[in-house]
């Protein structure tokens, strides 16, 4: 067998999953890209509000997708692309669940998908601080310049792979995949009227995922499969949030045993400190429903720190986890002392946590 799949990123319109305004896709065979597409898309109707927090990370407006075909009029290129190949995501349970939501929403059948997920993989074979994915295409020594560009992202996960292939020794990623003693996951299919939806569609249905409607008008559309170009970020008061208060730590639900192993939050010990848009409790909650296991405090057996009040993963070259300037917290601090001193414990932006979660913004930080 050959190394060969196809590598995808998503940028989403909105908190919920099932808004992709842009997808990158790279075609990787023997190793080596041999094919890239791109797309700029409407998100479903209904579902196609920007909100600015995901505009402030795209830079994809309204206006840049006004008059395109919406995502279900055109998966079936995008499927098509994809044909039979493994989809390689990092994060992949994010970017699989971007496909079966939109294509939930929008009324249509979603197919089934061997898939591996680069976040999982790196934990197997890098040692860093954290694992979004400019720390990792740095470890694979795969270039990275225009961060959350669709197709550019697509690469650099197509590049880590091909890369963790190689450090293991595999020809292709069923063979990595034994190597590491796990299984290849799949993720099922999807046929409107026999199957439920999945739950971030089912919230969204019926309301729960609040987005915040642009305040400008449509302009003329950018030509489809153009390659998204990077705007300025919206003003950082257009995604202002009240943060929640977390008064204290609470209780720590135990992880569930019926969780998806194959989720990148699962079998780990997980800790928060700072604020996020969520309450301490219900995050806590969230990450438990998928296998993680909550704590109160950073110990040796700790392996994931959120941390929230704005933290960027980047933050960690610099001094704002434990120097004399910017926010600090001093399970932070003890994070990376633990690190140094050789114990595997990472750390999260609120970003990355709110993306494993299903990239849904939790609605009272909107």
């Amino acid at each position: 067998m050959a190394l060969d799949f196809t590598a995808i990123d998503f940028e989403t319109a909105n908190g919920f999953r099932g808004s992709p305004c842009a997808v990158g896709l790279v075609k990787i065979r023997s190793g080596k890209p041999v094919e890239t597409a791109t797309w700029l898309m409407r998100p479903p109707a209904g579902h196609d509000d920007f909100d600015p927090r995901n505009v402030a990370i795209h830079g994809i407006q309204r206006r840049d997708v006004a008059g395109l075909p919406r995502f279900g009029e055109i998966f079936a290129e995008i499927g098509g692309f994809i044909g039979e190949d493994v989809l390689a995501a990092h994060n992949a349970a994010f970017d699989l669940g971007v496909i079966r939501s939109a294509l939930e929403v929008s009324g249509m059948a979603a197919p089934a998908y061997d898939y591996a997920c680069t976040v999982v993989l790196s934990r197997r074979t890098y040692e860093l601080p954290s694992h979004s994915l400019p720390f990792v295409a740095e470890a694979a020594g795969v270039p990275l310049v225009n961060h959350h560009d669709a197709t550019e992202d697509a690469a650099a996960c197509a590049g880590i792979l091909v890369d963790i292939a190689h450090r293991h020794g595999a020809a292709s990623v069923e063979e990595l995949y034994g190597a590491l003693h796990l299984a290849l996951p799949r993720h099922p299919e999807f046929i409107p009227g026999r199957d439920v939806v999945s739950a971030p569609t089912a919230k969204a249905l019926r309301g729960g995922v609040r987005t915040v409607s642009p305040r400008t008008a449509p302009t003329p559309a950018t030509p489809m499969r153009a390659t998204p170009t990077p705007t300025t970020a919206a003003p950082a008061s257009a995604g202002r949030r009240t943060w929640a208060p977390w008064p204290d730590e609470g209780a720590n639900p135990p992880a569930s045993a019926t969780a998806d192993p194959a989720h990148p939050l699962f079998g780990h010990r997980i800790v928060f400190t700072g604020s996020l848009g969520m309450t301490r409790a219900e995050a806590k909650s969230r990450a438990a429903a998928l296998g993680a296991q909550p704590a109160s405090s950073v110990t040796r057996a700790t392996t994931l720190l959120v941390v929230g009040d704005g933290f960027v993963a980047a933050d960690l070259t610099g001094s704002r986890t434990g120097g004399t300037s910017g926010p600090t917290t001093s399970k932070a601090r003890r994070a990376l002392e633990l690190r140094s001193a050789g114990y595997r414990v990472e750390v999260l932006s609120e970003g990355e946590f709110l993306q494993m979660l299903g990239g849904e913004w939790p609605a009272r930080s909107a």
